[in-house]
């Protein structure tokens, strides 16, 4: 796999296959997700509207941390080249690095970007830059990982807490509210990470499931492996594993594959290798979905600002989770385990980037 570079420019020669009504609620940004209820403001129609060729940037906090990573920085790419009003997309790894991502921030800002995109590393960690990029006129859209600030102009937010509470609701039930479960969580400090967290917490509330191991696996497969061999020599006695992402529910299948043990049951996602070793080995799990595809989603709300269209302020993508029978329309033995799902790469760019070798 092509490791992304900090800056990729994109001349695009294909032409758009996205068409946003101008209705606020009626605009398509991804499969499962819609406007937040509530209070909710909305962003004037026309506020940023700008004559194209355009310009956006993105700031992804980390593109080579794990593959879900790297492919949403993939997604991102696709869904620029599909719009041929993009004369150039500009995408800056912070390598999950508070102050480079501020700076990337202040050079897109520089560069007199026409939208930029933010992936926060930490829920601070870009505020003041965003409050500038705005005050300057450009529009910020954020998501995979929520800000303190609301200074930003849209935000499209996979539901963390749905997310865990998802996985956590599973273990519950599989366990009949009562057992003991090791817990793998993502990267510390990350807000990602903390919400997923809170989720599992909101689960577990009032049953007698008990956590008796927590650790941060980083969402790697390397890192989780080590830490689930430690974990198993130390007490294999554990009814039940929530994982907070596939890369390290992989990592834990394989450990207890290799002790010969039986898989308790253990929450995933939509990771294609994940998929494969669930439906080979027939455990209990279920499957999260958190899109890659957000990297495209992101390009679509840069996209209806620029435009002139009205959008909300708030997005949610809160999906429900996966049974093994919907994995396995997904599941596919040509690619390799780093391609996730659902996934909007055209054919010939899932076996450019993901075709085994």
């Amino acid at each position: 796999m092509r490791r992304i570079i900090q800056s990729i420019a994109v001349a695009v020669i294909a032409t758009t296959m996205w068409c946003a009504p101008s209705h606020a609620d009626e605009v398509s940004l991804l499969d499962g997700v819609t406007a937040r209820a509530g209070d909710n403001p909305a962003v004037e129609a026309g506020k940023f509207k700008k004559d194209p060729p355009w310009v956006i940037g993105m700031s992804h906090f980390g593109v080579n941390a794990n593959t879900w990573t790297v492919q949403v920085a993939h997604e991102a790419e696709a869904a620029a080249a599909k719009d041929k009003r993009i004369a150039k997309f500009i995408l800056l790894d912070a390598g999950f690095d508070q102050k480079k991502q501020v700076a990337d921030i202040e050079d897109l800002i520089a560069q007199k970007v026409d939208a930029i995109i933010v992936q926060p590393v930490t829920s601070t960690s870009a505020d003041a830059s965003i409050a500038k990029a705005v005050a300057a006129g450009i529009p910020v859209i954020v998501h995979t990982g929520r800000i303190e600030s609301d200074a930003f102009t849209t935000e499209i937010q996979g539901g963390a807490e749905h997310f865990g509470k998802v996985m956590g609701d599973f273990l519950v039930k599989e366990l009949g509210g009562k057992g003991n479960i090791w817990v793998l969580r993502g990267l510390a400090g990350h807000p990602e990470d903390t919400n997923r967290y809170n989720g599992l917490l909101q689960a577990l509330k009032g049953t007698d499931v008990k956590i008796i191991a927590e650790e941060h696996g980083d969402w790697q497969y390397d890192k989780a492996k080590k830490l689930c061999e430690t974990l198993y020599l130390n007490n294999p006695e554990v009814d039940g594993i929530w994982s907070s992402g596939a890369d390290m529910t992989r990592a834990c299948v394989d450990v207890f594959k290799q002790f010969g043990a039986k898989i308790p049951p253990i929450t995933g996602e939509g990771n294609n290798g994940f998929f494969g070793q669930w439906i080979a080995d027939g455990f209990k799990s279920i499957s999260a979905e958190y899109s890659p595809a957000q990297g495209a989603a992101g390009i679509r709300a840069a996209v209806a600002l620029l435009e002139g269209k009205e959008l909300k302020k708030h997005y949610d993508y809160n999906p429900p989770g996966w049974d093994v029978e919907k994995v396995k329309k997904y599941y596919r033995d040509d690619l390799s385990a780093n391609v996730w799902w659902p996934s909007e790469l055209p054919e010939d760019k899932l076996k450019e980037f993901y075709a085994k070798k």
